[in-house]
């Protein structure tokens, strides 16, 4: 055990290195399968304890951003999503009694992180295999069949790896045949890449104003935050007017561009008008909108320099304990420090693109790009272009912001969209459908990113399929559960069976020889 638990660690840290800052894949099928060697064998009341440990190498390093927000919550959430991998942990040492078990242990994997990543609340897809594969050939994959179907495939990987490391012989053969055929099948899609036809184009600018003081507090001079955004419009405008930048279709400003209702806050409001007047063209506000005494909006609206606020997006997948609190009354008692979250951000439920210059827009906030349904949904239904409007001020010191900005690129492939990321002061970028970064402002700076993008009405078949990966692979991790119960307790029962025949055999024979042939009584009566 010793061994296995040291194994366990030293995978889970070796996948956190898949991601960036490291950003080196190549070692997701190595981790993978020292996850699965260290607990193939173990009964599955045991088999948790190493896949705790994968879990805390892996999720303690990934998401070590979040001591940004404090200790206790880096610990907490690192903790909760290493206990997913516990779980996993002895699934995996059930599944490796079966004789199909790399299948059904990829399919398990994904089946976790798909749970996750909708669980608990609004759950965490942090450290999903596919989002380190976008500077890869793998990446190729991602418009066929997208971000939960590559997961499938590296997991794959992983556990064909661990079954030529046990196999001998014969089996050693089919084991390196079938991660042979894995790897061409995944090549499949590097001959024959998607190609989405380009029906048409539009200029956007991408604004990022920058953040007052160190940069990390969103708050700690909202207004000029909010200033920051109009003055480099403005600044745009004056651009445009001399002839040295074309002029934008619409203007694209991060998330909380105003941290307060510019519906009630006639400076916000003005702010707004004055930046709106100058460049001419509609601008996509990232806003925060009161919604009653004890709820909040954030919400991307688009402001239009005749007609004003007009089609708004809301965020789907507010950030549980960070703008709201789960069962407020519970948590806030035993942790006064989510009373400094006064009001409660209410969900989206938005799945239609916005209108924005004629243009059909899906738009994402922030966290809401590691999700996907609702960027599935709204490209589904007709959106030509994507928009993210983030603001990573709180973690604009850590390596969230580039975790983010890749995961923000894989959905640029994966829908086969060109793809515009607004944030307050880092990472903005213009990302091309091939996850090509065409412009992109280094963090803290005051920058516009000009940049002329393609209009996309193709859907990839990844979109198309929608969930359906996720279900399939989560049917299929239960069935190969099934088969391997059943394949231990059929035995038993007909064991069981068996010897009870016997006995009963047995147990027959003495009334025959103890009786008389009179009758059938028992000798003596």
């Amino acid at each position: 055990m010793p061994a296995r638990l040291l194994l366990a660690v030293l995978s889970g840290v070796a996948l956190s290195v898949a991601f960036e800052p490291v950003a080196a894949p190549v070692v997701i099928p190595f981790a993978v399968a020292g996850f699965v060697l260290s607990v193939r064998g173990l009964q599955a009341r045991s088999a948790w304890l190493p896949g705790l440990l994968f879990g805390i190498g892996f999720q303690y390093v990934l998401l070590f951003w979040m001591r940004a927000v404090g200790p206790d919550a880096w610990l907490a959430l690192a903790t909760v999503e290493a206990a997913f991998i516990a779980l996993l942990a002895s699934l995996t040492a059930i599944l490796c009694r079966n004789r199909w078990w790399p299948l059904w242990v990829a399919a398990a994997w994904v089946a976790i992180e798909v749970w996750r990543s909708g669980w608990p609340f609004s759950g965490m897809p942090w450290g999903r295999l596919a989002f380190a594969v976008v500077d890869t050939p793998v990446a190729k994959a991602l418009p066929w069949v997208g971000s939960v179907g590559v997961s499938f495939l590296l997991a794959l990987s992983g556990t064909l790896l661990a079954w030529i490391f046990v196999a001998r012989g014969r089996e050693r053969r089919v084991a390196a045949g079938a991660l042979l055929a894995l790897v061409l099948t995944t090549a499949l899609p590097v001959a024959f890449p998607w190609q989405a036809e380009t029906t048409g184009e539009a200029t956007v600018a991408a604004v990022q104003g920058d953040v007052p003081g160190d940069g990390d507090d969103i708050l700690y001079d909202f207004r000029q935050v909010t200033q920051n955004q109009v003055d480099v419009t403005v600044g745009l405008a004056r651009d445009v007017a001399a002839g040295t930048v074309p002029r934008p279709d619409f203007v694209l400003w991060p998330e909380n561009s105003t941290a307060i209702d510019p519906f009630r806050d006639a400076q916000t409001n003005g702010g707004i008008r004055t930046a709106s007047a100058a460049i001419g063209v509609p601008i996509l506000v990232g806003a925060i909108v009161d919604a009653g005494p004890e709820h909040v909006l954030n919400q991307g609206i688009v402001w239009d320099p005749v007609t004003g606020a007009g089609d708004r997006y809301t965020k789907r997948h507010p950030v549980p304990f960070g703008e709201y609190i789960p069962a407020r009354e519970l948590f806030t008692r035993q942790f006064g420090r989510l009373a400094e979250i006064p009001r409660d951000m209410l969900s989206g439920t938005r799945r239609t693109p916005l209108q924005v210059a004629g243009i059909e827009v899906a738009d994402a906030i922030c966290f809401d790009v590691a999700y996907d349904d609702g960027i599935y949904a709204q490209v589904s239904r007709g959106a030509q272009l994507l928009v993210v409007q983030t603001s990573n001020a709180t973690f604009i010191h850590t390596d969230q912001i580039d975790q983010q900005f890749a995961i923000t690129r894989l959905r640029a492939i994966e829908t086969g969209r060109w793809l515009a990321v607004a944030s307050t002061n880092g990472v903005s970028g213009v990302i091309a459908p091939d996850g090509h970064v065409v412009a992109s402002a280094a963090p803290r700076t005051q920058q516009v990113l000009v940049e002329q993008v393609g209009l996309v009405d193709g859907v990839t078949p990844a979109v198309r399929l929608g969930a359906w990966p996720g279900r399939f692979l989560i049917a299929l991790a239960a069935l190969g559960l099934l088969f391997t119960l059943a394949s231990r307790w059929l035995p038993y029962r007909r064991e069981r069976d068996r010897r009870q025949a016997a006995d009963g055999r047995a147990g027959s024979d003495l009334p025959v020889a103890a009786t008389t042939a009179s009758g059938g009584k028992p000798a003596g009566e």
